[in-house]
């Protein structure tokens, strides 16, 4: 099957559905998602959204705040314009439907997280990321110029090497027209082409046994990009949340919010001890990659699993209407956070580098963009602020779609584009095959490229993985096209990324930590 739409949106978290709306009002518009319009990342953001809102905040504490949690490696210009686009976007997502809490004066109840100055977080309860993407999705559906292909698995960009031209990684001639999409019902590879193409498939939390991020996190925006040679950056800043509920056997790792210890939850040994204190003046309000570190280095020194979060001090009546979830999803495993504390450990969170862009949006491929955690923008430099995530998402979009808007209406599909070519392959025999190269792969990474790092650790973990590479290369050669094969393909890509260019950083900043 071939089909033909203005916009090519691959994800269908908060940054691709936004484009999505945004970019029907000038033409066509297609989504492509891997599952359905919620499975993604953006559902399981519990906290909020940044946004400087109230008189006793201001842009310049938003601004520092988020400079000094990436260590320095942060775009300021960029930050200076995420920070100061936030109001305005958060008033047009608040007009299509989405709720955040308010206090009983009317005014919006706004929380504190780790790294902030201020009480700058909107949220929706302990589950904003569900709320803003519930609101969206009925955007979506409303909407006749948006089609959606739920189910669907984008295999790999277009580009003049399906033409039989070379392209080289720094190529500055290299074109985006589409890409190839595998129907995961009925296996049929579709070719879909687009005047322009947006990537907003979300992170990678998968290539680490324990995660956050939902089974649909395989980095395949980032590995298409990579493979389209295509520029990725950053991609060593790999962001652990601290605080992730330990329940050993449960995948994606259930998160317990940061905001939980910006309402007074307190970080201690299993034998009651805080012990934040020793790492960061600012105690568990310190930044992610500070905390994460600190939680490592004290399970390691005592040989537990696991730390507690102590919320057994705080208003009852309070916390429990601040994070009803939480309180839930611990209560059906027996623990009543208003009496117990929480068992905690880190879990593999959020990728903070990814496809390089620009201000507007664009990557190095023409006529193709990215947004969302796919995307390397510049905000979150080595480690990224609490809640600047859904904030860059909302604003990256809009910039993108306003960037091609202006552009769209002077391309001109390529029809010349083949075909996917599949003969010659079959189906595989042993699917043991990619499932036990798959818990290898995450097993290297956590092991090998975790939160604490080492020379000799990561060249052994690029060693496993080359192994691993080759015999994954060979059977996608000859093996009918799979989505678990593609996502263990895509994992492999990601991995390589995160190792080389934590291989190349010989000094610990943010989340790159080497010994």
């Amino acid at each position: 099957m071939r089909d033909k739409t203005d916009f090519l949106i691959i994800g269908s978290g908060l940054a691709g559905l936004t484009m999505a709306i945004k970019a029907s009002k000038y033409g066509s518009v297609t989504i492509v998602t891997k599952a359905g319009l919620n499975d993604n990342n953006t559902v399981y953001a519990q906290g909020g959204i940044a946004a400087v809102i109230t008189e006793d905040d201001d842009f310049e504490k938003h601004v520092a705040d988020t400079l000094d949690a990436g260590a320095g490696m942060c775009d300021e210009a960029v930050v200076r314009k995420v920070v100061s686009a936030a109001p305005k976007l958060l008033d047009e997502v608040i007009s299509w439907g989405a709720n955040f809490d308010k206090a009983p004066t009317g005014e919006y109840d706004l929380a504190r997280e780790g790294g902030h100055s201020e009480k700058r977080i909107l949220h929706h309860k302990d589950n904003t990321g569900y709320e803003l993407q519930r609101a969206l999705v009925e955007q979506i559906n409303k909407n006749d110029a948006i089609t959606v292909y739920e189910n669907h698995f984008a295999i790999d960009l277009i580009t003049q090497h399906h033409l039989g031209q070379l392209v080289k990684r720094h190529h500055t001639g290299t074109e985006c027209y589409g890409a190839y999409v595998l129907d995961t019902a009925s296996g049929e590879i579709k070719t879909l082409l687009s005047k322009l193409t947006f990537l907003a498939a979300g992170g990678a939390g998968n290539l680490y046994m324990n995660t956050t991020n939902p089974i649909t996190a395989t980095g395949d925006g980032i590995a298409m990009m990579y493979r389209a040679k295509g520029i990725v950056d950053n991609m060593e800043f790999v962001q652990f949340h601290p605080t992730s509920l330990y329940n050993p056997g449960e995948r994606p790792a259930f998160l317990i919010s940061e905001a939980v210890r910006g309402f007074g939850g307190m970080l201690k040994t299993l034998d009651g001890k805080e012990f934040m204190h020793k790492y960061d003046k600012r105690g568990c309000l310190a930044p992610r990659d500070i905390v994460a570190r600190a939680i490592d280095n004290e399970i390691k020194a005592s040989g537990d699993d696991h730390v507690w979060l102590d919320c057994t001090h705080l208003d009852k009546k309070g916390l429990l209407e601040h994070f009803p979830n939480i309180h839930k999803k611990c209560l059906s495993l027996g623990i009543d956070i208003t009496k117990e504390p929480i068992p905690v450990t880190p879990a593999a969170h959020y990728i903070c580098g990814g496809i390089k862009v620009d201000i507007n949006g664009r990557t190095s491929i023409k006529n193709l963009y990215a947004a969302g955690e796919t995307a390397n923008t510049g905000l979150h430099g080595a480690n990224r602020l609490a809640s600047n995530s859904l904030l860059e998402a909302l604003v990256f979009a809009d910039w993108a779609i306003k960037d091609a808007s202006k552009i769209f209406g002077n391309i001109q599909f390529k029809n010349e584009i083949p075909d996917w070519d599949d003969e010659g392959t079959s189906h595989p025999e042993e699917m043991v095959l990619i499932t036990q190269s798959l818990k290898e792969v995450q097993q290297i990474m956590s092991v090998y490229v975790g939160i604490v790092r080492s020379e000799v650790r990561l060249k052994r973990a690029y060693d496993r993985l080359w192994t691993i590479y080759n015999e994954t290369e060979a059977l996608y050669k000859m093996t009918t096209i799979s989505k678990p094969l593609c996502e263990l393909r895509n994992l492999i890509n990601v991995g390589y990324l995160v190792i080389k260019h934590a291989y190349s950083r010989k000094e610990s900043i943010g989340l790159h930590y080497v010994v």
